[in-house]
């Protein structure tokens, strides 16, 4: 059997050493969505939603979430981002009201941003959300899920289904 990683000689957590790891470019997209009501999806295009710009705030922090992913997730490494970009796109098929999010991030490390991809793109999700509860808390946050990562020792992986 393999030996895991992420345990110490006592069979404890430890966070992997990755010193002898190559600096490379490294690049993660995730996405995630939100579903809304029509009088949520018509206060945000609007700017009417009482909390304020929903998406800048959403935006703001999904950006947040990925610098910071470190503390969240424990054994992630604390990383110097060198971008992250969030993208939104509403799908209104089927009187369907859905904001689908796209995050993009990017680093020259020694570890991947997939962890903070994903992060960024639920913390987005969440923050819509938070900003939207007081008029309907029937939202449902849709799949997360990683669509691509580029760079490291193990290659690159592109989903193939989404």
């Amino acid at each position: 059997m393999d030996t895991f990683t992420h345990f110490n000689e006592q069979g404890r957590a430890k966070m992997v050493d990755i010193s002898n790891k190559a600096e490379t470019v490294r690049t993660a997209i995730a996405k995630s969505s939100i579903q809304v009501n029509k009088e949520i999806y018509d206060n945000i295009r609007e700017g009417t939603m009482k909390k304020g710009d929903v998406l800048s705030v959403a935006q703001v922090a999904g950006v947040m979430a990925a610098k910071n992913t470190s503390q969240w997730i424990p054994m992630c490494h604390p990383l110097s981002l060198s971008g992250v970009n969030i993208l939104f796109n509403w799908d209104l098929s089927h009187s369907n009201y859905t904001l689908h999010i796209e995050v993009n991030v990017k680093t020259k490390g020694s570890t991947g941003v997939e962890m903070e991809a994903l992060t960024a793109a639920t913390a987005t999700a969440l923050t819509v959300y938070d900003m939207c509860k007081a008029v309907d808390k029937g939202m449902v946050i849709g799949e997360t899920y990683l669509v691509e990562k580029t760079g490291g020792k193990n290659g690159d992986f592109k989903r193939d289904n989404k």
